[in-house]
């Protein structure tokens, strides 16, 4: 996965519309987003500028899988309370 930026907000929806359902990726909360190698040259293709900002971390990369906060899972029991994990 390689982070990137997009210069504007018109031209990340234009790309955003283009990537959903031919790539997987994420939106990070910093606006940068977790896009396959592949990605770059089909938006290299469309003429949609973007900025490389470097390959994405191990840490991002959980992080865009887990979500900012997950909520704790809760083990239920027939014969005991329910416990956070």
């Amino acid at each position: 996965m390689v982070t990137i930026t997009f210069p504007d907000r018109d031209t990340e929806k234009r790309a955003l519309g283009f990537l959903f359902g031919r790539f997987s990726g994420r939106v990070l909360r910093s606006g940068e987003h977790l896009v396959p190698e592949a990605a770059l040259e089909a938006l290299a293709d469309q003429n949609i500028p973007f900025t490389i900002k470097g390959k994405a971390t191990y840490e991002q990369q959980v992080a865009a899988i887990r979500g900012a906060a997950s909520p704790p899972v809760v083990l239920m029991d027939a014969h005991r309370e329910p416990e956070e994990r």
